[in-house]
């Protein structure tokens, strides 16, 4: 298994912008429990430390895929150089208000600006894997490898975030986050031979010498498809969130909150890490669809967790059908999307995600506050079966895409063969 990660890591020294990219993804795992640790303890209000996070995740979430989209057109270091540099200024911004506890307004101005100008690390490594790999398997085994990366970086950023936020100060997190951005953002844009050249698409014009308008990629029914089945996933993600924290208070053991969502990710980081060394026979489409199914069956299964123990396996099988199933949605992505727009293309599936975990995360709280944690398990369900339904009903449309894809792959090489 080993041997197979070692090869595509060592492709074009890949490991060092994949490691750039892990140290660029941490603060995404930090900042939402820092930012209500501090508010809350600033301002004493965990609805003021909710509105501010809500902020942050919209506005990541509506202008990550068009600073993917620029990217995509004039570079990786032109468009997010620029972008993080203001990132990390307004994070800066916003620790500095919240310990001196200034007027709310500016804490949720900087919160704005912070998330609107983060874009989409994991899609920006993604778009290097595309680059750097030779073969269809290279590929998958690296966006199987960025789920595990991905995983990583949720077991640790929480643990950084309240280890630091209790011994030190609450606001911490936000420092830190600052700290890790920098860092992860000069390490992976100086990296340039890894680099996607950018495509310009100022102007296209068809053979009468008409412009050709670009049409937005949620035009595209697969796109459609994946987009409702990751914004499903996070539904239930935000749900999970709040669900774990009641659960705990419920058994009075509410620190035992932390290590349950890690379990999850342990799972999904070791199924991630095992699924990406293999190459498997069956068809995206099917390997994509068993994924799904089994991912509503072990969220649906939360509700017959009666103990901290038998929740804590339960959540460890159920994580281990979501990092394939991730794997699975980007390397369909890269086949829908054209090339030249693969790091938009990914970038609207970080966007979908994020919008399903503020769905599930608002959706599940009034569900707490009146059934309690078997409310938010209920909510978790029924997100995890109207997955599976929109995933049914969008399968045909997937397999057609999926075989006009392969087709088109096909005509590419025959030419390129008929060319030599």
């Amino acid at each position: 298994m080993l041997s197979t990660y070692a090869e595509i890591l060592r492709l074009n020294r890949a490991w060092r912008f994949s490691l750039a990219a892990a140290i660029l993804r941490l603060p995404s795992s930090i900042m939402p429990i820092s930012v209500v640790l501090s508010l809350q303890a600033a301002y004493g209000s965990y609805t003021l430390a909710g509105a501010v996070s809500a902020v942050n995740i919209i506005a990541l979430a509506v202008f990550a895929p068009l600073l993917a989209r620029l990217v995509d057109r004039f570079g990786q270091l032109k468009i997010m150089g620029p972008a993080l540099t203001m990132s990390a200024i307004a994070t800066t911004v916003m620790f500095v208000a919240t310990y001196y506890v200034a007027p709310p307004w500016i804490v949720f101005i900087s919160a704005a600006i912070a998330g609107g100008t983060w874009g989409s690390p994991g899609a920006l490594v993604r778009a290097r894997w595309i680059r750097t790999t030779e073969t269809v398997a290279q590929l998958n085994s690296a966006f199987a490898l960025e789920s595990a990366v991905d995983e990583l970086v949720y077991i640790v950023g929480p643990v950084i975030a309240t280890v630091l936020g209790t011994i030190l100060h609450p606001t911490t997190g936000l420092a830190v986050s600052v700290v890790f951005l920098l860092i992860g953002g000069s390490l992976f844009l100086a990296q340039r031979s890894s680099e996607p050249d950018p495509v310009d698409r100022s102007v296209q014009v068809d053979e009468k010498g008409n412009v050709i308008r670009q049409r937005s990629l949620l035009f595209l029914p697969a796109m459609i498809v994946l987009m409702l089945t990751y914004a499903g996933m996070g539904a239930q993600f935000g749900a999970n969130d709040i669900a774990v924290v009641a659960f705990t208070k419920e058994l009075g053991v509410p620190a035992m909150a932390g290590v349950l969502l890690a379990m999850f990710s342990v799972g999904s980081f070791i199924s991630a890490l095992i699924y990406g060394a293999r190459t498997w026979r069956r068809s995206l489409w099917s390997l994509f669809a068993i994924g799904v199914v089994a991912l509503a069956i072990g969220m649906s299964a939360y509700l017959l967790a009666r103990s901290i123990l038998t929740l804590g396996i339960i959540m460890l099988m159920s994580g281990m059908a979501c990092a394939p199933t991730m794997t699975n949605v980007n390397m369909m992505v890269t086949k829908t999307v054209p090339r030249h727009r693969q790091t938009e293309g990914l970038a609207w599936m970080s966007t979908a995600i994020n919008l399903g975990v503020s769905l599930g995360s608002s959706a599940s709280g009034p569900a707490v506050d009146r059934y309690g944690s078997t409310g938010a398990y209920v909510m978790i369900a029924i997100f995890a079966w109207l997955m599976v339904l929109g995933m049914l009903v969008g399968l045909p449309t997937l397999k057609k895409s999926l075989l006009k894809s392969a087709q088109e792959e096909a005509e590419h090489q025959r030419e390129v063969l008929d060319e030599d």
